[in-house]
């Protein structure tokens, strides 16, 4: 067989560790030939491709990003675009895609599956919000990135009796704002699935500065106020719908100096959170999500997607792995407020 393989979306630490394994196992036990297309759904849509052998792979396990390059393209915003999929596809010989990426890119795989095309699924997203999986890789490594700012911002806070608010990414789903916030031991944690009482987050603040400590405050991108509306950068639309958060952080330093007297300063991680090697985590989950990928490949067992349920890795349909975000359930963040103020 010969088999592209693309990564979409968001960049992410561990997605070269996948595209290793499926190369290195689909060549050396199956004896596939493999194309690389070059940044997202953009790849297959223009037909740009590149060598993807053992060779090309060598090395890429602990470097962050993706040798084949991403983007956000979406060919089905694209007049005739499962067309041309359909077309460079054959044209470039290839008989099965595996896309390694989020909820939109596997939405994506989703339809052309829908349409005839052989495709098999690989999670991938640092906020750990697909359904069909425990963890997506990625996140691991989000979260210790995450978690290491928050521990240097403890003692900067201290030093200068402080509010240190941490903003981190999250559009829907605060899983990273929970994890390193439980972690880095933060005061008061900000998810997008719970608006939170402005006054309630003062309350905590004004009670943290009691214990002779200073607070802080992590806060996932997508947090909103009860009644409030997301901040944002922009209003414009990227091609799966949506717009560019950040600000939050901003908005409640204000609100803290504002309400309590106190100073408040904010630091945004945005993209460093995706940046640099993978964890140890990481790249074994991946690794081993790239070798079951190519196993359903190889067994044509399209429709698919990877997960990893328990400590086991298993195949689920692409329709139930793209149904619905994963969100931080109310039991899960009642555990982290214990500790709020």
């Amino acid at each position: 067989m010969r088999i592209g393989v693309l990564t979409g979306g968001g960049d992410c630490p561990g997605l070269n560790a996948v595209i290793r394994a499926v190369v290195r196992k689909g060549v050396s036990v199956y004896g596939h030939e493999f194309v690389g297309f070059r940044d997202g759904w953009r790849g297959p849509l223009e037909g740009d491709t590149m060598p993807l052998d053992i060779q090309a792979v060598r090395g890429i396990l602990p470097r962050g990003g993706t040798i084949l390059g991403s983007s956000r393209t979406n060919p089905m915003k694209i007049e005739g675009g499962v067309d041309r999929i359909k077309e460079n596809l054959a044209a470039t010989g290839v008989d099965a895609l595996i896309a390694i990426g989020g909820e939109d890119t596997l939405g994506v795989a989703k339809q052309l599956y829908d349409r005839g095309v052989h495709v098999v699924g690989v999670p991938k997203t640092i906020d750990n919000d697909l359904s069909g999986t425990d963890y997506t890789f990625g996140f691991d490594t989000a979260v210790n990135i995450a978690t290491e700012a928050i521990d240097r911002l403890h003692t900067t806070a201290e030093s200068h009796h402080r509010a240190l608010i941490c903003e981190v990414m999250g559009r829907h789903a605060g899983w990273i704002a929970l994890h390193a916030g439980m972690a880095g031991g933060a005061n008061v944690i900000l998810i997008p699935e719970k608006p939170f009482d402005i006054d309630r987050v003062c309350e905590y603040v004004e009670s943290r500065f009691r214990t002779r400590y200073s607070p802080i405050i992590v806060v996932a991108e997508g947090a909103h106020p009860v009644e409030g509306q997301m901040a944002l950068q922009t209003s414009t639309l990227d091609a799966f719908g949506h717009v560019r958060l950040g600000g939050i952080g901003e908005v409640l330093a204000k609100e803290i100096e504002k309400r309590t007297g106190k100073e408040a300063r904010t630091t945004v991680l945005g993209h460093i959170q995706r940046g640099g090697t993978p964890t140890a985590y990481d790249r074994v989950l991946a690794t081993r999500f790239g070798l079951q990928a190519i196993d359903a490949a190889h067994e044509g067992d399209y429709g698919k997607m990877v997960a990893l349920r328990g400590t086991d890795i298993v195949r689920v349909g692409l329709d139930e792995a793209t149904a619905e975000l994963k969100t931080v359930p109310v039991e899960r963040y009642e555990e982290a407020e214990v500790f709020f103020g």
